[in-house]
């Protein structure tokens, strides 16, 4: 493939990711100007009653409406997605940065801490941090900080391990110049793409994770309007209000496939899928 073609092929799935992704950002600001009725207000009158003029996408069987539910929605799980990325990406940055720099004795410590993280299935050990500090969605992002940033500490690592013998690194160190300054100001900046790349993909896992953990009950409380909560809460009515769960699911889909999208286009503009 020729480069101009691929450059035209990036540009379109990035235009596309960013489409979708900001749909659903432009949905969650205007929120309170788009959403046509309460997202928690009950109608008894208006219980499942099927996609219509008065309610694009149905109501659910408290007679709340599902499209009001899906934007207010999409405030909390993008705020999960953003959140549930930014403290392991940074924390994961730092550890892995500083195991990669300096090796030996530290290098070996927090690699051994990254392995016993990976020891254990990565949903079952968040349900298990959830569990003892209790459902809420402070307990999921403090979850995905002690378990997300593993990840992160390895690309880093590996970056570093590479970068700090390069001769500009090098060149730092023989000036003189500290270690602070060597690794923040000279190899962290050019060892961070793949994580930001990566962390796009890690958005649709938080996304996904953040869902999955609100439909066990252990993640957003009712009756505060989410995703994950709202396709749990149709499951029992399949048979008969399909809408329920449908457009609460599609979103999620959505949602993930926009992350995935500016995850790859970022992925192959930077050379990282290479």
């Amino acid at each position: 493939m020729s480069g101009r073609a691929r450059a035209k092929r990036v540009n379109r799935t990035l235009i596309a990711g960013l489409v979708l992704v900001g749909g659903f950002a432009l949905a969650a600001l205007a929120a309170p100007l788009i959403a046509p009725y309460d997202p928690i207000f009950q109608d008894g009158t208006a219980r499942i009653q099927p996609p219509s003029l008065t309610h694009p996408f149905g109501t659910d069987n408290f007679g709340r409406d599902i499209l009001s539910r899906i934007i207010y929605g999409a405030r909390v799980d993008l705020q999960m997605a953003v959140i549930g990325v930014f403290f392991p990406l940074v924390i994961g940055t730092v550890i892995g940065a500083i195991a990669g720099f300096f090796g030996g004795v530290v290098d070996a410590v927090l690699m051994r801490l990254i392995d016993i993280i990976l020891a254990f299935p990565f949903l079952v050990l968040m349900l298990s941090i959830i569990a003892i500090l209790g459902p809420g969605l402070s307990s999921f992002y403090i979850a995905m900080a002690l378990v997300g940033w593993v990840s992160y500490a390895r690309l880093i690592r590996a970056q570093i391990l590479v970068l700090k013998n390069a001769d500009y690194a090098v060149a730092a160190v023989s000036l003189g110049f500290s270690w602070r300054r060597v690794l923040f100001r000279h190899l962290l900046p050019n060892s961070v793409a793949g994580s930001l790349v990566f962390c796009m993909s890690d958005a649709v896992l938080v996304l996904l994770s953040g869902a999955a953990i609100s439909y066990l009950g252990l993640g957003v409380q009712p009756p505060t309007a989410e995703w994950g909560i709202m396709v749990a809460e149709g499951q029992a009515f399949l048979s008969q209000a399909w809408w329920i769960t449908l457009f609460p699911g599609l979103s999620i889909v959505l949602l993930a496939f926009g992350f995935s999208m500016i995850g790859d286009a970022l992925g192959e503009a930077m050379g990282v899928h290479e």
